[in-house]
């Protein structure tokens, strides 16, 4: 790669860097360009040459979360190959201690969707796929535990998952994980009753 290409990829990669940063602590609404720019100290020309617009930037943003969280999430599905309960419980335990983090502000998929009421718009489609694999992810591993309602049981995980990312502004600390595998579990056990 040669220096001018990697100095580009630096840039874009502060950009981006900046941008997440303020979008998850103040919120995109709240995050003009020119902030980004002062912070992130580039040029207003260079955020716009690899971003064409904002909400370019912001679903960038998304995308960028959505490749953490599931790169997470796959680490942890090949820890537990062929034990689905193990599998679970893993996930709500790294769930349960992301939404106790002092400095944690939700899922940005949900914060981002509720500053945007627009279906079309970028970052709310990145965010709606990213709840609708979270969901197939979850409707695969109801199959593997045997319930016998394997969607349903995926939506109320879903549901309590994402509960746990909006609600982690009222949990004491510690609380989030016992209270996630405890829900789980009284889930698990009706779903194959």
């Amino acid at each position: 790669m040669k220096n001018s290409e990697l100095n580009l990829q630096e840039v874009r990669q502060r950009i981006l860097q900046t941008a997440s940063d303020l979008f998850y602590q103040q919120g995109v609404r709240a995050v003009g360009v020119d902030l980004i720019v002062e912070k992130a100290e580039v040029a207003k020309t260079s955020l716009y040459r690899h971003f064409r617009t904002k909400d370019d930037l912001v679903a960038a943003f998304l995308e960028r979360e959505d490749k953490d969280f599931w790169g997470i999430w796959d680490k942890v599905a090949r820890m537990h190959v062929g034990d689905p309960k193990g599998e679970l419980e893993s996930h709500l335990n790294w769930i349960g201690e992301r939404v106790n983090r002092p400095a944690y502000r939700g899922c940005p998929q949900i914060n981002v969707a509720a500053e945007f009421a627009e279906i079309q718009h970028p970052a709310r489609k990145v965010a709606a796929a990213h709840k609708a694999e979270l969901r197939r992810r979850l409707h695969e591993l109801a199959e593997q535990l045997g319930a016998n309602r394997p969607a349903e049981l995926a939506g109320q995980l879903a549901l309590l998952i994402n509960g746990a990312f909006v609600s982690s502004q009222m949990f004491d600390a510690g609380e989030a994980k016992p209270l996630l595998q405890q829900a789980a579990s009284a889930l698990l056990q009706a779903s194959q009753s």
